[in-house]
């Protein structure tokens, strides 16, 4: 039996990773723990410089997990209850989530099927008197298509929160050439350190980034209790921090982040050319205008066979997600948003045909073919 076999396949290979930056990790925990100084601090303070650094935005405020992060901006922005936030109807429920928690509104659209991204015409569609804001989802690790969405923002006064969960590290890029990473496009960006990220952490942390001076202000004050001064509470806030532990990891594996990036590429080719000339397989499409940092490798399946798919893959030992199997206006706690009998057609055939395969940066060619060759056998 081949050494692939007899080893566990990872949906995400976090042990793997840790592994090759064990001693550089370590150093920097046990140089916390030495210090005690757990809750802020200069790992903390020092992340956020170099994370800023590193995506080329003025400001960066850590905070607890990502979903608070998209709450705190949508605090920051000072809408109010009623207004309306259109959201794509494809993509993890804290989008919505933190919106209807606000007492905003959320309006659900659809998405491009190819790049699985907001649709951007759909936003004339639910423009309304009440829309204030948009969170455009860069979902699966590539841009959303930016450049119309801020053009939209703007001739509407409306405020962009980018959902940049899964894809801190892609570069979007500007019909006149210029480029911009994700989540500094529009007023904030938002993004999740959870440990399956392509930017991880060892426990939860998320993180706002933005190149207003004064929106930065309310989001730090908001994160920390509404407080701009110790004992003085300027506005209703939050208590959302990111510890010392999970800041000094992040920023040794900031250093690695284009690494990761490229190996998570590396392997997508090796996945798009094993599936190449396979009519009931349709491979992740690249924006023209976005690279890619495939947070996952999610290809349609269009036979209508995906849940044998799936039980197949896994009596192999091989593990698969299907993110997502609902769209959002189907899920209980939000079909009152939503009116009856009406669908959104590109979400429903994704729900219907999308599956994810196993995608990390510790994948090597043994371990793509062994999936892959499973996936065509099931297929043949």
């Amino acid at each position: 039996m081949s050494e692939t076999k007899q080893r566990t396949v990872h949906m995400v290979d976090t042990y793997g990773q840790y592994q090759k930056i064990k001693e550089e990790v370590d150093r920097e925990v046990i140089a916390v723990m030495e210090s005690t100084r757990f809750i802020g601090g200069q790992k903390v303070a020092g992340l956020a410089e170099n994370l800023a650094t590193y995506l080329g935005v003025k400001h960066v405020i850590p905070c607890a997990n990502g979903t608070d992060a998209l709450q705190i901006a949508l605090m920051a922005l000072g809408l109010q209850p009623g207004d309306e936030v259109i959201v794509p109807a494809f993509t993890y429920v804290a989008t919505a989530e933190v919106i209807a928690l606000l007492r905003l509104t959320p309006v659900m659209v659809d998405v491009d099927k190819d790049t699985f991204n907001l649709e951007v015409s759909e936003l004339e569609r639910v423009l309304s008197a009440k829309t204030k804001a948009i969170v455009p989802v860069h979902l699966y690790g590539q841009s959303a298509n930016m450049e119309p969405i801020m053009d939209f923002a703007k001739k509407h006064d409306l405020f962009v929160v980018e959902d940049n969960a899964q894809a801190i590290g892609a570069t979007y890029t500007f019909s006149d050439g210029r480029t911009a990473k994700t989540g500094t496009i529009g007023h904030v960006g938002c993004t999740s350190f959870y440990p399956s990220k392509n930017l991880g952490a060892f426990g939860d942390g998320g993180a706002m980034m933005t190149n207003d001076d004064e929106l930065a202000g309310r989001l730090r004050m908001i994160a920390n209790h509404g407080q701009s001064k110790r004992y003085y509470h300027d506005s209703i806030g939050c208590n959302s921090r990111l510890d010392a532990m999970q800041a000094a990891i992040l920023d040794v594996k900031l250093r690695h982040l284009d690494e990761y990036s490229k190996a998570r590429n590396w392997a997508a080719n090796q996945y798009d050319l094993a599936f190449t000339n396979m009519d009931q397989i349709i491979r992740p499409v690249r924006a023209t205008n976005s690279d890619h940092v495939f947070h996952q490798y999610t290809v349609k399946l269009t036979n209508g066979r995906r849940t044998e798919l799936q039980t197949y893959l896994k009596e192999q030992g091989i593990p698969s997600m299907i993110y997502y199997p609902v769209p959002l206006y189907k899920q209980k706690a939000y079909d009152h948003y939503w009116t009856a009998g009406e669908t959104l057609p590109a979400t429903e055939v994704l729900c219907d045909q999308v599956i994810s395969l196993p995608m990390h940066t510790e994948l090597n060619e043994e371990i793509i073919h062994h999936i892959s060759s499973h996936v065509k056998n099931f297929l043949s």
